[in-house]
């Protein structure tokens, strides 16, 4: 019985309930900022750059697909690109399945 007097005259009841429920999300806005920032702001950057990456595609690039093949583009269409990827041997590749470019040294 004691025990319950204890806690019902510890609990806050009135007034001062303002500033401590601000204070109680703070730790929950101090977490979503430091995922933004580790997580979700470079790989929307990134994904900025893959874009940029793929619409600058043009006839005569090296690319490296997902899977890891070399190809030379000979023709860029809407969504897909016509590459070769040796003598005589054309495929079409989904403008998503393209990994990188190749430097023009290299």
């Amino acid at each position: 019985m004691e025990f319950m007097t204890v806690l019902a005259m510890a609990s806050p009841t009135e007034g001062g309930g303002g500033a401590g429920g601000l204070l109680s999300f703070l730790p929950l806005i101090l977490i979503f900022l430091v995922f933004w920032f580790m997580i979700i702001r470079p790989q929307k950057k990134q994904q900025d750059q893959r874009k940029s990456m793929i619409e600058a595609l043009k006839r005569g690039d090296q690319v490296v697909t997902s899977g890891g093949l070399f190809a030379t583009v000979k023709d860029v269409k809407q969504d897909r690109i016509v590459a070769t990827i040796a003598d005589n041997v054309k495929v079409e590749i989904s403008k998503t399945a393209i990994s990188a470019v190749v430097p023009a040294g290299e």
